[in-house]
């Protein structure tokens, strides 16, 4: 029973056999290989950008950290949702790889920015010498808090941020996720929708570990290059990255694992509600924040159960009908066993 990211699961096979045939022979490094022609060409096709520029890096971290440095200057601020990833979890590394540029975080619902919110801060912002400057604004779908941006919402909060000239950058740690619940295609969920710079996941829906960054701005190419090689993420035997981009993107593959996710996150979502647990957020995609009892997160840690209390470790003792909150994320490879002995763990206890 283990739902406490979807980054805990294991490889899929094709995955799998992918690395053991990129193992033989030789190959020329640094993203010279034959394989990373072949992961331009496919995620152009998906994304019908035939003339988006690509560049794979091992960690989400890196993809959003140099994304964002390559469209933003040290005197400027990247705007982003108090609970972005890029605040709470990437240990100042946007700032670092930015040169100093500072984060702006705004206020959010379920982690979703209202686009009365951005309007209103981007008007108010002055823009003296003595201030920091506007610099680009950084989205997240699925968002932390497990909601999910709808195609539309998108547009509306790109076209806030066009307006005062400003790029667009979108961490996609779980694109595929948002993507397959909303039922649109991946270029209305990026560039069509003002997005001008994708981090495309792959470590959280299945992969070993590699990460896409897509420009859709090709003017950028060089720069993001540049800064790849002297941040230390350009991969000598970079054909172990394209490799698993390369599968991923294969007949749909990346598609496949999250609508399994997202559906393996819809019947979990029945279950503790059925259970008696209550939803904290929507659910957009694979994850879920919910409320139980203390005795329930008892009965499940006894039984071996594996997720996050939320939004810290709960306290140590208190009443058996307390409420608390935890974390779930399903992926590829939860199984509907391991759900329905979730569930019945959580109703014996209720």
């Amino acid at each position: 029973m283990f739902f406490a990211s979807d980054n805990t699961s294991g490889v899929p096979v094709q995955v799998l056999d992918a690395l053991a045939r990129a193992n033989e022979g030789y190959a020329p490094g640094y993203g010279a290989d034959d394989a990373m022609t072949r992961v331009t060409a496919l995620i152009r096709e998906v994304f019908e950008a035939p003339e988006a520029a690509v560049y794979l890096v091992a960690t989400g971290t890196a993809a959003n950290a140099l994304a964002l440095a390559t469209h933003v200057r040290p005197w400027q601020t990247i705007y982003c949702s108090r609970v972005a990833h890029i605040e709470e979890d990437e240990c100042a590394a946007p700032e670092f790889y930015a040169g100093g540029a500072k984060l702006t975080l705004l206020e959010e619902t379920d982690g979703k920015i209202a686009p009365e919110t951005l309007a209103r801060v981007l008007n108010d912002a002055p823009q003296g010498v003595h201030h920091v400057q506007r610099g680009i604004v950084s989205l997240t779908n699925l968002t932390e808090r497990g909601a999910r941006y709808s195609a539309a919402e998108i547009a509306q909060l790109a076209a806030i941020a066009r307006a005062h000239g400003l790029p667009v950058h979108l961490d996609g740690a779980r694109f595929a996720n948002a993507l397959v619940a909303e039922g649109c295609t991946p270029a209305e969920m990026s560039w069509r929708a003002g997005v001008d710079v994708l981090s495309f996941g792959g470590t959280k829906n299945g992969l070993l570990g590699v990460e896409a960054v897509i420009l859709f701005d090709p003017a950028k190419a060089w720069e993001f290059e540049l800064r790849r090689k002297r941040g230390g993420h350009l991969f000598s035997k970079h054909r172990y990255l394209s490799a698993q981009m390369e599968a991923y993107l294969t007949d749909g593959l990346w598609l496949d694992l999250a609508r399994q996710a997202n559906a393996m996150g819809a019947r979990l979502h029945a279950g503790v509600e059925g259970a008696g647990a209550r939803l904290v957020h929507p659910r957009g995609g694979n994850m879920l924040f919910v409320e139980m009892t203390r005795d329930q997160h008892a009965a499940l840690r006894a039984a071996g159960a594996v997720y996050y209390d939320w939004p810290a470790p709960h306290p140590a003792s208190g009443p058996g009908d307390q409420p608390l909150q935890a974390r779930l994320v399903t992926s590829w490879s939860t199984t509907e066993a391991d759900i329905g002995r979730f569930v019945e763990t959580m109703q014996a206890a209720r």
